[in-house]
């Protein structure tokens, strides 16, 4: 991992402000940056994952957050993952939608099967921020504004289900990068302190700035999920619907080659196969 800067990125289902510990994390991205070529890569941890939440017991990836804040989150992401993140960024709905907002709205292409929920979404989202929202009429290339980009990253009844609901928040951190790129500084500046204001991040203020500056820089390359799909399976465990790595070991390997390209000789630690074989014997997957 020498040269490349791993960040976890929370999106909390928060119709308030509160940002720490009792929210359940609807979104658990890692961000990888290639510190030469400023490639950024970005992978999806489905919630639902059944993982070591970070302290020895065995739940959904998205409760490590509920039970210990962002701190056991990144835990649970460090074990399961073999990963080395020390930084995260927390937002909630309001985050998301001014930032979108600062920077004028972000470009999406709206399917057939997307606009109706997208605007069924919108009338809960825009009653829990407190501001009106804009139907979306049309499908196609279009400016969605905060409260719509919102929506639309919450669509989940689709074809896909979950799994396509985590392409959609990637398409907007994508979207959002392009407009930031083309954007005056003003307007950066604006978008800084937007999302300082409505984040809750280990970095400070002058960091955010500083990578707002340099945003032209960064790039956007390949995105994926986690477990990759062709480890994947969903089934009960305890009662509850959970998706399943059904070879941690080899999925971690594969995470690694994604984000990382020619990884040597690494092969998982010997704890992400303890957590495999402990994930085999609760799933039977």
């Amino acid at each position: 991992m020498s040269g490349y800067r791993n960040v976890a990125l929370f999106g909390v289902d928060a119709r308030d402000k509160s940002l720490g510990k009792g929210n359940r994390t609807d979104t658990i991205i890692v961000a990888s940056i290639n510190e030469t070529t400023k490639e950024v890569k970005l992978v999806s941890v489905y919630r639902d994952t059944y993982l070591n939440i970070g302290n020895d017991s065995y739940n959904k990836a998205n409760s490590a957050y509920a039970k210990g804040g962002p701190l056991q989150a990144i835990n649970m992401l460090n074990m399961n993952l073999d990963l080395n993140i020390t930084d995260y960024v927390t937002v909630g709905w309001a985050g998301v939608a001014d930032t979108i907002d600062a920077l004028g709205g972000v470009e999406i292409d709206v399917d057939e099967s997307e606009i109706n929920h997208l605007n069924n979404y919108q009338v809960e989202t825009s009653k829990s921020l407190g501001k009106s929202y804009n139907k979306v009429t049309s499908t196609g290339l279009q400016t969605l504004d905060g409260i719509q980009a919102v929506s639309y990253c919450r669509i989940r009844y689709t074809a896909g289900d979950d799994f396509k609901r985590t392409e959609r928040q990637r398409e907007v951190i994508q979207a959002i990068l392009d407009k930031a790129k083309k954007a005056n500084i003003a307007t950066l500046n604006k978008a800084a302190n937007t999302i300082f204001e409505e984040i809750s991040t280990s970095m400070t203020f002058t960091e955010i700035t500083e990578l707002l500056t340099d945003v032209a820089s960064y790039s956007i390359g390949e995105t994926d999920g986690f477990p990759a799909e062709q480890y994947r399976a969903t089934g009960d465990v305890h009662g509850a619907s959970c998706v399943m790595s059904t070879d941690l070991t080899a999925d971690v390997l594969s995470l690694h080659q994604f984000l990382f390209g020619d990884v040597g000789d690494y092969q998982p630690s010997s704890e992400v196969q303890s957590i495999a074989a402990k994930v085999h014997s609760d799933t039977g997957k």
